[in-house]
Order: structure tokens, then C-alpha cells, then sequence
């Protein structure tokens, strides 16, 4: 095949899958963006890119326990929401909600890919999505969904003064939320998210003298919403806005791309897209949010995907790989088996919070994943998760018997069995296409889970609807993760393969 050339046309999602709420920066030449992370550990995933289209994780920013503190009974969609990443003074700030405890903290760091500090809080900043921005004097303005303002204190979480209003977005649009405060030109712009997070999501501007105003809004807006369209990407809202070193301006949001008939399934939780701005009148003015983003004014290599797999041969887990709520080392380690990832059971299924799980997010609309797993003495598998509620997972035990479980609200239900020869075993789940009906109620996709032996013998086992791991059918703000787990004793697994796939 020949090698891939540069090319001024790029893809979106620029990044795909299950990162919302992007924040991003730019620093000399290279742009640093960072994501929601909810229940999720490490908290707050971190990317850097040097063409805005082909992105790196390069760490977690909240890694640490003493970071990052998700109890127990932290619910699926609670935790870490909506961060906001900047430069200033020569260091990096991240300002992020801890909605299960803890509020708005700051942490900061001269290396993007880390150690970030110890958090500090800032107990009198209300609300959720707090923003930094500072002053031609040095002052802070922190500002936050609602959207109110208050001066603060970075380096103390100290609020100077009381809370107070300064916009609330269209009058009647719901939620104003996700400010971001920038000073361009002679005036400082606030820009927020409204609408919603679901179909009616959009994004306006207003524009003042100060950082508290008054705020005059933007005649077009909305600058940006795809409701009431028949875009592929749809929910388009919670942006941020960085300039390129040649003086362009851009916008990085988030999206869906709603798959089957109606009402539309989006499994792969809320994305991150790329969008060209323009400036009219002093305003800005979005372009379009395509699925191809054609003559960029810079050249962009071809992508570096991540490897297909992970034998699991080093010492610390790739920044990609996230857990629930926290991850114990006790628990969850490559170092007791040499290139073996081993898990130690804590909660007894998926179905419940604690159980102990490592997975990444599925960021292809079709994909196959593929374990080797020792069950030894205990119990554990390859799952698909959503929530605690729903769930399908394919399953091995240390008598050879392979199970198929879905968990769909309140039912729990065993939809295949076989007996397989104990020992390690190969355990697999692919997309395929929707099943019946093939009607306005078409669902997005099915996935089909499969086992066999080590030798490379496979045969499916089930295959399941997967309009039911979908944020219509299970709500929430998170998409699909494709995780190993222990649901009993001490489970090993020797390899993980990820490859997309091509639509069915």
C-alpha cells in the first residue's frame, strides 16, 4: 500500500468517541485540549496536537487519589464535569467541577502531560463549568454556568467579592452553561452553551467592555446549533476558541452522530469536532460542522492511530485505559504476571459501582475487541458498558462455562451459555448491523460476542440489540466503554485488541 500522504482535508469528530465538553489552548505551536471525564479514573483526559486534526492523549490530568476522590456511591454521570484548560504566567491551569464531592477545584502544571498539583478549592465559586481568564492588570475572573462572575484568587480558590450575574444567554433558552471569557480585540467576548446538551444545544456570544460586561449579544445568535436540521452531527454545543499561529480562529465543540431511524441512537457518548471561524462586524461566524473538513490552510499528516493491541508489558496502564471511580493498585496491576493485566474482584458483576474494571472508550461506529483471558480460579470477562443498568458482557469462569449477560434497566438476563475447555480463552465482541425492524424504528447497530479457545476456534455466541447501550435508552452524558473486569477471585488477561471496522 502506498504510504499516506499530507493533505489539506481532515475528518471529524477530530476526536472521537466519548470526549465532551472540549477546553483548549494554544501554546507557541502546539494546542493542548482536555475533556469531561464523569465517573470515570484518571479523571480529565489531555491531548496535544500541533494541526488542531490528528490528536494525542498524552496523560490524565487529575491521576492521582489525592487528585481525584469519586465515593463509592458516586453515580454513572456524576463526577468530573466540564473543565477549563489555559496558559498563563507560564503554566498551565485546569479549573474543573467534582460534582460528587469536592465542587470546583484548580490544579495546575508547567508540562501539560504532567505531574498536575494538588488540587485547590474553591468553595465559594458556585455552580458547575468554571472559566479563567485574566485582566490586562493580573486580576482573575472566574466564571460559571448560570452565568455568573466572580474575581478569585487562582492560587488560594479565595472568591474576592460576592457572586453576581452577567448574562443569561437567549432569554427563554434553557440551561446557559459552559462560559468561556476571552479578551479579542477591543472587547471581551463571553461565549456559552445553551439549549441543552441534547438536540437543542447551541452556542452563543455576547460581547462588553470589561470582564463583567455589560454584555451585549450577538444579533445571529445562536452562532451555532444543528437542532431542527438533518446534520449527521447533531447536539453541536459546548465550545471553545483558540487561534491558529497564522491568525485563523477555530472552535472545538461537541457533537453527536445519531445512528438508526427515531428517534436516533448515539452510543458513543458526545465527541469532539472541529469547526472553522470567521470574524464579521466583530462577531464570529462558524462554519460548517462537516464530517470532512476540506482545505484547511496548513497541511495535516495522516493520523497515528494507537496500536490494535496492548500485550500489557509495561509497568503503568496506557492513559487511555480508565476505571471506575478509582483504581486501587491492590487491584488492579501488570506486575504480578509478567505482561499480564491482573484484576482482583471487589464488587461481584457490573452491576454493581465497585466493580473492578478496566476499559477505554469505543470511538468507532463499528469495531471489534478481542482478550485472552485466565480465568484461573474466578470469574470475569469482556463487556460493553454504558451504566450500571445497562451493560452486555460475555463472561468465562474457572469451570469452562462462557455466559452472555445483558442488563438492560431493571432486567438481568443470561441470553447465551456454553461449555468451553477450562483454561485461557478467547473472548471477543464486534459490531454488526441493526436488527429487526428494519423500519423508522431502526436501532444503531448489534453487537455480537463470541469465545473460543486459544488456538483461534471462535463461534458466536449472541448477538443483542445495541440501541439499549445508547444515551436515549440509558440516559446520562457518557457513551460506551469497552472494558476487562473480575466479577470473582483473581482474573488474568493476557492481551486487549481494538480494531475498527468498516460500517456493516
Amino acid at each position: 500500500m502506498p504510504t499516506p500522504q499530507p493533505s489539506t482535508v481532515a475528518t471529524n469528530p477530530v476526536i472521537p468517541g466519548f470526549h465532551p465538553d472540549p477546553s483548549i489552548c494554544r501554546v507557541g505551536e502546539d494546542y493542548y485540549l482536555a475533556c469531561s471525564s464523569f465517573e470515570y479514573f484518571p479523571g480529565v483526559p489531555i491531548f496535544h496536537s500541533r494541526d488542531l486534526v490528528n490528536w494525542t492523549q498524552i496523560g490524565n490530568v487529575l491521576d492521582r487519589p489525592s487528585q481525584l476522590r469519586l465515593p463509592v456511591e458516586t453515580s454513572s454521570s456524576g463526577g468530573i464535569y466540564a473543565p477549563t484548560l489555559r496558559h498563563h504566567d507560564g503554566r498551565f491551569w485546569l479549573v474543573v467541577t467534582n460534582v460528587s464531592g469536592g465542587g470546583n477545584l484548580v490544579v495546575t502544571a508547567t508540562d501539560p502531560a504532567g505531574p498536575w498539583s494538588e488540587p485547590v478549592h474553591a468553595p465559594g465559586v458556585p455552580g458547575i463549568d468554571p472559566d479563567l481568564a485574566w485582566d490586562e492588570e493580573g486580576d482573575c475572573w472566574c466564571t460559571f454556568a448560570g452565568v455568573g462572575q466572580v474575581r478569585f484568587n487562582p492560587y488560594t480558590g479565595e472568591t474576592l467579592g460576592e457572586p453576581y450575574r452577567v448574562w443569561s444567554g437567549t432569554p427563554g433558552a434553557a440551561a446557559p452553561e459552559a462560559p468561556h471569557l476571552y479578551r479579542i480585540g477591543e472587547y471581551w467576548y463571553l461565549m456559552i452553551a445553551e439549549g441543552g446538551t441534547e438536540r437543542g444545544h447551541a452556542v452563543s456570544i455576547a460581547r462588553g467592555p470589561s470582564p463583567g460586561g455589560p454584555f451585549e449579544p450577538c444579533p445571529a445568535n445562536p452562532i451555532l446549533t444543528h437542532r431542527s436540521t438533518t446534520e449527521p452531527v447533531q447536539n453541536t454545543g459546548h465550545a471553545d476558541l483558540v487561534q491558529a499561529p497564522d491568525g485563523s480562529w477555530w472552535m472545538v465543540l461537541l457533537g453527536v452522530r445519531p445512528q438508526g431511524g427515531t428517534p436516533g441512537w448515539h452510543v458513543l457518548g458526545r465527541e469532539t469536532f472541529l469547526a472553522p471561524v470567521t470574524w464579521e462586524d466583530g462577531w464570529p461566524v462558524v462554519g460548517e460542522v462537516a464530517l470532512e473538513l476540506a482545505e484547511l490552510p496548513w497541511q495535516v499528516s495522516p493520523p497515528q492511530p494507537l496500536p490494535e493491541r496492548d500485550d500489557f508489558d509495561s509497568a503503568e496502564l496506557r492513559p487511555c485505559w480508565i476505571s471506575l471511580r478509582d483504581r486501587p493498585a491492590e487491584l488492579v496491576g501488570t506486575k504480578e504476571r509478567d505482561s499480564w493485566l491482573t484484576l482482583r474482584a471487589r464488587g461481584s458483576s457490573l452491576d454493581e459501582p465497585d466493580v473492578v474494571l478496566v476499559g477505554r472508550r469505543q470511538q468507532h461506529l463499528a469495531f471489534e475487541a478481542r482478550t485472552l483471558i485466565d480465568p484461573g480460579t474466578g470469574t470475569g470477562g469482556l463487556a460493553v458498558r454504558l451504566d450500571e443498568r445497562h451493560h452486555y458482557a460475555i463472561e468465562a469462569d474457572a469451570d469452562g462455562r462462557v455466559r452472555v449477560i445483558a442488563r438492560i434497566g431493571t432486567v438481568r438476563s443470561v441470553v447465551a451459555e456454553r461449555a468451553l475447555p477450562a483454561g485461557p480463552l478467547v473472548l471477543s465482541v464486534r459490531t454488526g448491523p441493526a436488527p429487526e425492524p428494519h423500519d423508522a424504528r431502526r436501532g444503531p447497530d448489534s453487537l455480537v460476542f463470541a469465545a473460543g479457545t486459544a488456538d483461534g476456534t471462535t463461534s458466536d455466541l449472541a448477538s443483542v440489540d445495541g440501541r439499549y447501550l445508547s444515551t436515549e435508552v440509558a440516559g446520562g452524558f457518557t457513551g460506551r466503554v469497552i472494558g476487562l473486569y473480575a466479577a470473582a477471585g483473581t482474573v488474568c488477561f493476557d492481551w486487549f485488541d481494538y480494531e475498527p471496522l468498516p460500517l456493516p
